[in-house]
């Protein structure tokens, strides 16, 4: 047991996790976008934070490991990002021509029409990309604040902030290796041969836009592609170091993502098809998260009818199958706990998180460990693995 313990510590912390002031970033979800919603969800998070902070302190395997090299230091106050205001001006257009259609409709298709409305326009509105960039930059501005003092950072995107959180990492994570960008994409000769000879560091695709270094961009159809202008794309090549620090997010201080309350399988399916140009980069950005002793993990209530699950939890080999890459050294995690008790009933469910923050604070606790043990500890991982067989074959 000690030796488990030992290894499963090694993992956790191969990274300085805790080695400075840790924050939390709290990323609101859709119907957020009124004064009395946004006050709810920071008292939502303000009740949550303390619950939490507490469980993570006083977890055995964090604190067994942190005796021995000295306090840890979550900060106190959490940090608040919120973009709800963004979405504001266009519901309240949709508002208008639902005032219309109420004249011409049926009571019930206008009931269903005003629900779909509050809870569903923010979150179709933010996956828009004219919509999320603004958004990207301005929590980046957000995450780099906290890092200019040394902290470290934990993302956690609650509802539609999962797609949010998502796109912060797709976008802001540094994953692109240059040289092997331009070979996937193609490139001429000339331009491999130019790009072989001024080695840059790697980036993010954000500084890769037309905002920052120029070198290339996504079309409508998920494209990516490089600019035509051979002489404007050098010139922005030569400035990538420069855009990167600018663009990308802060090296090393984000440590993870935790997604809740998360219908990003139900809105981003596309991850699944493997002809969609984007999943190459997805692809690299899980390989980097791995490599990198980044975690990402998804909690769910089991009775959140929002609440969906990433993925299957799989092993590492599992996982270098499907994205058809090597992962070297793997001290990273992807983990799935979605099946978490929360004792409410499905309509209530979704909005709970705040009201439950002990049940939910502890699974995200657990979820930190039994993630780490689940790709780690052999004996740990065979074992859930054999349970999730059995239950499937009930």
């Amino acid at each position: 047991m000690k030796k488990i313990l030992l290894i499963l510590l090694l993992f956790i912390f191969s990274a300085p996790l805790f080695a400075a002031d840790l924050s939390f970033i709290y990323i609101n979800g859709s119907n957020n976008n009124n004064q009395k919603m946004k006050n709810w969800y920071e008292k939502g998070v303000k009740k949550l934070h303390p619950v939490l902070r507490k469980k993570m302190l006083n977890n055995r395997a964090i604190k067994h490991y942190y005796s021995k090299i000295g306090s840890l230091n979550i900060k106190e106050e959490p940090v608040i990002f919120f973009w709800g205001y963004e979405s504001k001006n266009d519901l309240d257009f949709v508002k208008k021509q639902l005032e219309v259609s109420k004249m011409v409709s049926s009571s019930g298709a206008y009931i269903v029409r005003n629900l779909l409305t509050q809870y569903m326009h923010d979150a179709i509105w933010v996956q828009k990309s004219h919509n999320m960039m603004p958004i990207l930059e301005e929590l980046n501005k957000a995450v780099k604040e906290e890092a200019e003092d040394g902290d470290k950072i934990i993302l956690y995107g609650y509802s539609a902030g999962t797609f949010v959180a998502y796109q912060y990492m797709f976008n802001k994570f540094r994953y692109i290796n240059l040289i092997d960008l331009f070979e996937n994409l193609k490139a001429d000769e000339d331009v491999i041969s130019f790009v072989k000879e001024h080695p840059m560091n790697n980036t993010c695709l954000s500084a890769l836009s037309r905002r920052y270094a120029g070198v290339g961009m996504f079309t409508a159809d998920g494209h990516f592609i490089l600019n035509p202008n051979k002489n404007d794309l050098k010139n922005g090549y030569l400035k990538m170091n420069e855009a990167t620090e600018e663009a990308c997010a802060p090296n090393d201080m984000v440590m993870g993502v935790v997604n809740f309350a998360s219908p990003l399988p139900l809105f981003y399916s596309d991850m699944a098809d493997k002809d969609y140009e984007m999943n190459y980069y997805n692809r690299i950005m899980t390989k980097y998260i791995f490599e990198n002793g980044i975690f990402s993990l998804t909690v769910n209530f089991r009775e959140d009818p929002l609440g969906f699950p990433s993925s299957r939890n799989l092993a590492v080999d599992d996982i270098d199958d499907i994205i058809d890459l090597t992962i070297e050294n793997p001290t990273g995690v992807m983990y799935d706990n979605s099946g978490v008790w929360s004792k409410r009933i499905f309509p209530l469910a979704h909005t709970s998180y705040w009201s439950a923050r002990k049940t939910f604070a502890n699974a995200i606790t657990k979820s930190f460990v039994n993630g780490y043990k689940f790709h780690y500890d052999e004996e740990y991982q065979a074992k859930v693995i054999k349970k999730k067989r059995k239950r499937s074959e009930l």
